[in-house]
């Protein structure tokens, strides 16, 4: 089964957990120290993907003396929805999944992993909102064989939102953004942008959309008829005399990313008394030049970043510069490691 996101805060019983995050331009592994009531982040590692991983997270795992890890997965072999049930127990959830679950998910149940979680016990009508995540078994089979060679242990399988989720929950539910207002996560990564909606503290709609870093790379390259390496470093730091044109490129990418994060948030909306009032930034492909105020220029919303170690001590052998630059980048490493072990 796959484990879902848990809503309170919840520190597990062995003192490390390990989350590992295997994206498609890096790979991202986050170790936790959990100490009575706080957590300490001990060691972390993002290097570049590699053609032959195996080899790559074997060494990453040994630098950290890391055995043990939880995973995620995210794209076209997984799927999350947002279903009002009938009001029942947990225990009978569990026997009414998958027969319910048949009605909203796209995949046949006996090629996919099921689980799901009560969000909302007080839904209108006698009716409880429950969410839904589905991994097809063929993905699980291969990133599980891929962790096993490379001599590691998987602990649990989550999904990259789910992950966000909980790292979101566990560093700003103190927050009143996020307690009594309805706001956004978006997560850009190299290949896919996750996306988040959570009213009053809880998610309600859960989407993968494919336009993220990668996109505005090649837009750089053909613009420009550069390689993928620099046109990754110009969009992050474009020089004085190209900045315009980079920004102009940048924002033509970044308009289709708004229409389909507006068309998201008009049918959350066509179904909630709520709007989105903010937007919580966070991912690689976050950090391009200027992408921050075109967006929210573009969408007519609030954006900021979040902070993923808003709440975590960051052990005294971990430069803290460098962790704070990076740690928007390790979200959902973060997210993986608070899961447990």
């Amino acid at each position: 089964m796959i484990p879902l996101l848990k809503l309170k805060n919840r520190f597990p019983k062995e003192k490390f957990s390990v989350g590992l995050d295997i994206g498609t331009s890096t790979i991202k592994l986050v170790k936790l120290k959990f100490i009575e009531e706080t957590v300490e982040l001990c060691g972390f590692n993002l290097e570049s993907t590699q053609t032959d991983l195996e080899p790559l997270i074997r060494r990453i795992a040994q630098s950290q003396d890391v055995k043990r890890v939880n995973i995620s997965a995210s794209g076209s072999a997984t799927i999350i929805r947002y279903v009002n049930f009938p009001r029942m127990k947990e225990e009978e959830l569990k026997q009414a999944l998958k027969f319910e679950a048949q009605k909203h998910i796209p995949f046949s149940m006996a090629e996919v992993n099921l689980d799901g979680y009560i969000l909302k016990q007080d839904s209108p009508d006698n009716k409880m909102l429950v969410l839904l995540a589905a991994v097809k078994k063929e993905f699980i089979n291969q990133r599980l064989k891929l962790i096993e060679e490379a001599g590691l242990t998987v602990n649990l399988v989550d999904m990259d939102s789910l992950a966000l989720l909980n790292a979101f929950n566990f560093n700003y539910s103190d927050d009143n953004n996020v307690k009594t207002k309805t706001i956004a996560m978006l997560n850009i990564g190299a290949s896919i942008s996750n996306l988040n909606i959570l009213e009053g503290g809880i998610p309600c709609l859960s989407r993968d959309i494919h336009i993220a870093g990668n996109n505005f790379t090649q837009k750089l390259m053909d613009i420009f008829g550069m390689d993928f390496k620099s046109a990754e470093e110009l969009k992050i730091n474009p020089d004085k005399d190209r900045a315009n044109k980079v920004a102009s490129t940048v924002e033509s990418v970044l308009s289709n990313l708004a229409t389909e994060l507006r068309n998201s948030f008009d049918y959350y909306e066509s179904h909630s008394a709520s709007t989105v009032v903010k937007i919580f930034l966070s991912g690689e492909g976050s950090q391009i030049s200027g992408l921050k105020d075109m967006l929210a220029n573009l969408l007519g919303i609030e954006m900021e970043y979040w902070d993923p170690l808003r709440r975590i001590n960051i052990s005294s052998n971990i430069e803290t510069q460098k962790i704070k630059t990076l740690s928007v980048q390790l979200a959902v490493a973060i997210g993986l490691a608070l899961r447990g072990s």
